[in-house]
């Protein structure tokens, strides 16, 4: 199985397709500034559950993140996750800077 994984700026989302699926297989929602990239949602078809298809957007929308220099908040629980299993991205992850008065 192949999975093709693509931005879909106009709708706010990557998108995983599968060879020989007519229909998305799976996506991740974000919502997206010039120095951060949120993931809030991500759902696969239940018929690729299991099958990478989340792992293959959580890979590619990272890899893009990081070439765009851009940090990134998981708010969805699968990134969570995934980040948590794959160190090689927790570099990635926003850190809120506290701010230190006088």
């Amino acid at each position: 199985m192949t999975v093709k994984v693509i931005d879909v700026p106009e709708a706010h989302r990557y998108e995983a397709t599968v060879d020989g699926w007519s229909e998305v297989a799976g996506f991740s929602q974000y919502i997206r500034t010039s120095e951060l990239i949120a993931f809030v949602h991500t759902e696969v078809d239940p018929e690729f559950a299991g099958r990478g298809v989340g792992s293959a957007l959580a890979r590619a929308s990272l890899d893009e993140a990081r070439a765009a220099g851009l940090s990134v908040l998981a708010v969805c629980p699968f990134y969570t996750g995934w980040i948590g299993r794959h160190p090689e991205y927790a570099d990635l992850l926003y850190q809120a800077r506290s701010k230190v008065s006088d």
